[in-house]
């Protein structure tokens, strides 16, 4: 389904926001930051403004952010061949040195002064911080378009337990929670975790009303080769068939999986929306039009002006 695009600007705009800036006051939204668009400043900052304009309108943020080009550019450049297997980063000794060096230094630390160089109050955290996300090895598997053979992923992790606590409090306190995706199990040994999996299961643990996956492409397409396919609305069902069917591609099967996961574990709405799309972050949440594709678990949920402009 595709939702027609907005015509209105200045106070028309603003009155078409109301509703939502009511509906979203004092709610959390959970914002995961792909490593692909934060690759460049000018958008690092342009979505660290657009955070804070929701911190500003009552929305209590969590941010979450990848770092997996930037991982594998540090990894060529220690002469070290980074490895994927169906979109997932398999994580060897030196891979996991590499993830700790990028994602709770280069990148939290990036997004953490571009907030101060926006005037937001933020907190750099990682999965290891107070326990907020507890994981275990995950044994050789076999993965969805990765042949018959299990693959061992090395030191990457599948959640246990989230406790969110110290996002409660960090959020209580008016700051905006910026969280590292490295994580450890109970007896602390560090594991590498999928950030769109962190970021699903901290929606989850902490009753998000929204979470919202930027990345490079504008959303989910129906033909993955072509940007005019983009899809505005999706259920869960029509998630799944788009999956069966071929549709995604390998970045988008561990995204796949984590809208699920999302929807099924109580977050109402997940948005996928391009990173560097103007002030899309703002128009795909305070629109009814959007910019991005909107998945639920039931067309049904969908409002009935949002349901008129998906026709």
């Amino acid at each position: 389904m595709n939702r027609s695009r907005p015509t209105g600007t200045g106070f028309g705009a603003l009155r078409a926001a109301a509703p939502y800036l009511r509906l979203y006051r004092n709610r959390v939204f959970v914002v995961k930051l792909g490593g692909e668009v934060l690759s460049r400043s000018s958008r690092i900052e342009a979505l660290v403004e657009q955070a804070g304009v929701l911190q500003a309108l009552g929305v209590r943020v969590v941010i979450v952010h990848g770092g997996g080009p930037q991982s594998t550019e540090l990894t060529e450049r220690l002469k070290h061949k980074a490895r994927m297997v169906a979109g997932r980063r398999v994580t060897g000794p030196e891979d996991l040195k590499v993830a700790s060096y990028v994602l709770n230094g280069e990148v939290n630390t990036q997004l953490l002064a571009a907030c101060r160089a926006c005037g937001i109050p933020a907190v750099g955290l990682s999965g290891v911080d107070a326990g907020l996300v507890t994981a275990h090895r995950r044994p050789p598997v076999k993965m969805e378009g990765a042949g018959n053979e299990p693959v061992d992923f090395g030191f990457v992790g599948d959640i246990d337990e989230v406790e969110p606590a110290v996002l409660d409090l960090a959020l209580r306190e008016g700051l905006i929670p910026v969280v590292s995706p490295l994580s450890a199990d109970g007896e602390g040994n560090l594991l590498n975790i999928n950030a769109d999996t962190v970021a699903a299961a901290l929606a989850v643990a902490i009753k998000a009303e929204k979470l919202v996956l930027t990345m490079a492409a504008p959303g989910i397409l129906e033909d993955r080769s072509d940007p005019s396919t983009l899809l505005s609305y999706l259920d869960l069902a029509a998630l799944r068939k788009l999956r069966k069917q071929g549709s995604l591609g390998d970045g988008m099967l561990p995204k796949a999986t984590a809208i699920e996961s999302a929807i099924t574990g109580g977050v109402p709405r997940v948005h996928l929306v391009s990173g560097s799309t103007q002030d899309g972050l703002l128009r795909e949440v305070f629109t009814n039009e959007g910019c991005g594709t909107l998945v639920v678990r039931s067309i049904d949920a969908l409002s009935a002006e949002e349901q008129k402009a998906a026709k």
